[in-house]
């Protein structure tokens, strides 16, 4: 994101089943650190178990020695878009494009904090929360979550009784 205090980067992780970006970092370079920070901020929400796909592309931040230690870490497995692929990372290309046009696009940033606060507002407020997805049946990523859980729940139930 531009700013008057130059750029400010943006590193995301989304689940892929409900859309929700569960992690991300901000800062004002696009080193791997960045990425790790995200990937730790999704972790930490979402305590996933051992197994878990982490889907990334074939950038260097990526594919250091540092973040892939960290997936190992974190009992997660790799996997990469193919050479030439952009439709392997079809989804978090599409919330990109989202965010630059909902908000980055519409707005002037005079310092990275003020970014950071529009960038977190955009999220955790209305990305997360408000904003309806058609792939979702016109819910949110948060409200698409919570049904799914219900729907588990009740599986849970009548195979109880």
């Amino acid at each position: 994101m531009p700013t008057d205090e130059g750029w400010l980067y943006l590193a995301g992780v989304m689940d892929g089943f409900s859309k929700r970006l569960v992690g991300y970092a901000m800062d004002d370079n696009m080193k791997t650190d960045i990425v790790i920070q995200a990937l730790r901020s999704a972790v930490t929400r979402r305590k996933p178990g051992k197994g878990l796909i982490h889907h990334g592309d074939k950038g260097s931040q990526y594919t250091s020695y540092q973040y892939q230690r960290e997936l190992r870490n974190k009992h997660m497995k790799a996997s990469f878009t193919g050479t030439g692929a952009c439709l392997d990372n079809a989804i978090i290309e599409s919330f990109w494009a989202t965010l630059k046009k909902e908000l980055v696009y519409q707005c002037h940033f005079k310092t990275r904090d003020e970014a950071r606060l529009a960038i977190f507002e955009y999220i955790e407020v209305y990305y997360n929360r408000e904003r309806l997805h058609s792939s979702l049946l016109y819910q949110t990523p948060h409200g698409f979550e919570i049904a799914q859980q219900n729907q588990q729940d009740q599986g849970l139930i009548q195979r109880a009784a």
